[in-house]
């Protein structure tokens, strides 16, 4: 009778569970979420505060920010003025949020400004021929080297002082960094696969450029859109204060920051709510864009 061993089998090395490694790393990719951070939120809610204060600032702010009062020149804040009064008495607080449309109006302007010469120079520079991407490329480099201070005082010395000032200097100073983008961003898409295979279909050089081309360059462009409304709102406060955008009575951030910088050591309210606004709302719009950039990148974050 024949007898049959069988040999014990070796001990298999025990495998990890790919599943809680998983899970956690789902669990953290959720929490990284931009959606999911408490400073969008807060960043997005004060964004829109300030959208209502330029649109409808009597909602917010109903006291006259013209209305002089003499009598309560330099009055500190307080339960009747809560940021105060200016050396005219003027309500801070009512200036502040009137002064939200002017500044929005400038930054949004300009930026808008911007973009429009960044197109028209970004898109001959990407689809012109050589000699036209080289006129392109040096007038670029013109304005680059143009320091925006002189274009400004130019600009005053022909317009005068305004709004409009502000959103042409603040708007030319903007244009050859985004033309320098969209050229780039037209160069890298006018040879992809899809839009050969647009031009292979038989469409228009024109519906190729506006329904494919152009879409599809400026995608990428979206997020620098809210990065630079912030931007250009800090340039043309700093234009105000240096006393070269919109002038008193009128209420407008830098014009503030201008007008108490002379009282501040009796009225430090003057310059540090306007100040504070203008700083909260530039990183506001920064944070929105990073996370609009995040949420926009190939592989971020669904």
């Amino acid at each position: 009778m024949t007898t049959t061993t069988i040999a014990p089998s070796e001990p298999r090395a025990l495998q990890p569970d790919p599943a809680p490694a998983e899970a956690g790393v789902r669990k953290v990719r959720r929490a990284s979420h931009p959606l999911r951070r408490v400073s969008f939120w807060v960043a997005a809610a004060f964004i829109a505060l300030v959208a209502v204060a330029a649109l409808w600032p009597s909602l917010l702010a109903p006291q006259d920010p013209l209305a002089i009062d003499l009598g309560r020149s330099f009055d500190a804040p307080s339960a009747q003025h809560v940021f105060g009064t200016d050396q005219s008495g003027r309500d801070v607080y009512s200036r502040v949020v009137h002064g939200a449309g002017q500044s929005v109006l400038i930054g949004v302007g300009a930026t808008a400004l911007g973009l429009a010469g960044a197109v028209l120079l970004g898109v001959l520079g990407g689809l012109g021929g050589r000699a036209v991407d080289a006129v392109v490329t040096r007038v670029i480099e013109v304005l680059y080297a143009f320091p925006g201070i002189l274009l400004a005082l130019i600009l005053i010395a022909v317009f005068g002082s305004s709004a409009g000032t502000q959103i042409l200097a603040v708007g030319i100073a903007t244009v050859p960094g985004y033309a320098r983008m969209v050229r780039g961003q037209v160069l890298a898409v006018r040879n992809a696969g899809y839009v050969q295979s647009e031009r292979a279909l038989g469409h228009s050089s024109a519906h190729v450029l506006f329904h494919t081309l152009l879409p599809n360059a400026f995608r990428p462009l979206t997020v620098l859109v809210t990065l630079g409304i912030g931007q250009a709102i800090v340039w043309a406060s700093a234009l105000g204060f240096l006393g070269m955008g919109v002038q008193p009575p009128a209420p407008e951030w830098g014009a503030m920051l201008n007008a108490g910088r002379n009282d501040l050591q009796q009225a430090w309210w003057l310059d540090f709510w306007p100040g504070v606004v203008i700083v909260l709302l530039a990183l506001s719009l920064t944070a929105v864009g990073r996370a609009v950039q995040t949420l926009t990148q190939p592989g971020g974050p669904r």
